[in-house]
């Protein structure tokens, strides 16, 4: 027998966007239930975000090891280290279980209910929940909120299983390849490439386009490709991928030349993008407008139908789970009567590879190509002190900012630990900060965030220490 109850929100997806959704509305005093049919974080917390910054974590760390092994500037030196994937994944692994669980503790103290169990939509007002055990549940609610994420894109040819991994796969390794093939070279590829390289595996990146990180501006990228180059990573660029068999690899054509060669390998990563989850839980029942593969929606997060909302992943891109987390933040106060929308200045994107990458605001090409006349100036950490300390002496920091008001526009920086910058780079976008906002702020010294200050003085003409 179905049991029936009734919510005023329900969210179907317990990641980054459903999750704040449930705390913010829990906090706002709407009663709220959240269908789970994984575990709580979803993609990011479990599977995505936080455990590939730990594999990167400590992939780097052994790697310095082995360069400390063979002699290193700083005097440091230590003899044959070796790594125990195992125990990596293990300590992976409890780093998830203390942040999902620390998900579910937030929940409760907000009182969200959490059932889990796989959703099948009726209708707008309608979910039945299938549990992982016991009788199915009817749920009634009054707003439906859709936080379904995005799930990795299959190559036809090489489906997931066996040797082809998907970026789950690549996460918890139960050996490491002696060779490992990476197909897509992205920021999903390249991150996890380089740490398996790290790792002392034999890794290529097979890529369509011509350059690595093609979505990213090509004078970012170009501190990343030296830095594949200078590790070892071997790159076929301008290739696409056919097929895999255990007895030859990976057989790879050169489009320009319509040549096929094979890339022996004991593992393929297939890392060619994700796409909006909307399969699988009854959302073809609501006809809602469709964007493409995502759903689309307003300014608000409302879909086509009156009380049904949609977030995260699943509503395009930029596909990010702090895009997500505001967004499911700004929906559940309009259903508790406040005046929100979803329009942010600037969206932080950041490439976890070595050296990282971040994105802000608009880059050089993008404001001149909507017709606006901007300033842009860099500064390269080779001439800043701490980025010395830190033997992390490439990359810069670039700051784009209209030419008659010195409004700034973006900031995009390549180099060791900028992601830490990002949100200074967001911040000052957000507060309409102009160039002398930031070239006059005092920063402190010796730090990376030195060199945002140093570029905004140089795009006033004051730079004073290049």
């Amino acid at each position: 027998m179905t049991k029936e109850v009734t919510t005023k929100l329900l969210i179907i997806g317990g990641g980054p966007g459903g999750y704040v959704a449930g705390i913010r509305a829990g906090q706002l005093g709407i009663p709220t239930m959240l269908v789970e049919g994984a575990s709580l974080g979803g993609t990011c917390l479990n599977i995505g975000c936080i455990p590939s910054k730990a594999l990167i974590h400590a992939a780097h760390e052994f790697d310095q090891a082995r360069a400390q092994a063979t002699g290193s500037p700083t005097g440091i030196r230590v003899q044959r280290p070796q790594i125990d994937i195992a125990q990596t994944v293990r300590w992976k692994d409890g780093i998830v279980q203390r942040l999902t669980g620390g998900v579910g503790g937030l929940l409760r103290k907000a009182g969200v209910q959490v059932l889990k169990g796989w959703a099948e939509i009726e209708d707008g007002k309608t979910v039945t929940v299938k549990p992982h055990q016991g009788e199915p549940v009817r749920v009634r609610c009054e707003h439906l909120l859709l936080a379904t994420g995005s799930e990795p894109v299959e190559l036809p040819s090489m489906p997931f299983g066996g040797a082809i991994w998907s970026s789950t796969d690549a996460l918890s390794p139960d050996l490491l390849p002696r060779r490992l093939v990476v197909v897509g070279a992205g920021y999903i590829g390249l991150e996890l490439g380089m740490a398996y390289r790290k790792l002392g595996v034999d890794v290529t990146v097979v890529e369509a386009a011509q350059r690595v990180l093609p979505s990213y501006d090509e004078e970012l990228t170009e501190p990343v490709l030296q830095a594949l180059q200078k590790q070892g990573v071997v790159l076929h660029l301008g290739c696409s991928v056919a097929s895999w068999d255990a007895q030859h690899g990976v057989h790879v054509r050169i489009d320009a030349r319509a040549e096929d060669f094979a890339l022996p390998a004991d593992r393929v990563l297939v890392a060619v993008g994700r796409r909006p989850r909307t399969a699988g839980f009854g959302l073809e029942s609501l006809q809602l407008d469709m964007a493409g593969r995502h759903i689309a929606i307003d300014a608000h997060g409302r879909t086509s139908m009156r009380n049904v909302w949609a977030i995260g992943d699943v509503t395009g891109e930029p596909m990010l789970a702090h895009r997500a987390m505001a967004q499911g933040e700004c929906v559940a106060e309009q259903i508790a009567g406040r005046n929100r929308r979803f329009e942010p200045m600037a969206i932080p994107a950041v490439c976890f590879t070595d050296p990282e990458v971040v994105v802000t605001g608009k880059t050089p090409g993008e404001a001149r190509a909507a017709g606006m006349d901007c300033i842009d100036a860099a500064f390269p950490f080779a001439a800043n002190g701490r980025a010395m300390t830190l033997e992390a002496a490439s990359g810069f920091v670039r700051v784009v900012a209209r030419r008659d008001n010195h409004l700034i526009l973006g900031w995009q920086a390549v180099g060791k630990g900028v992601a830490e910058l990002a949100a200074a780079f967001s911040q000052s976008i957000e507060m309409g900060a102009r160039l002398e906002d930031v070239g006059h702020t005092i920063h402190a010294h010796p730090t990376l965030g030195e060199a945002a200050q140093e570029a905004a003085l140089r795009a006033l003409g004051q730079a004073l220490h290049i």
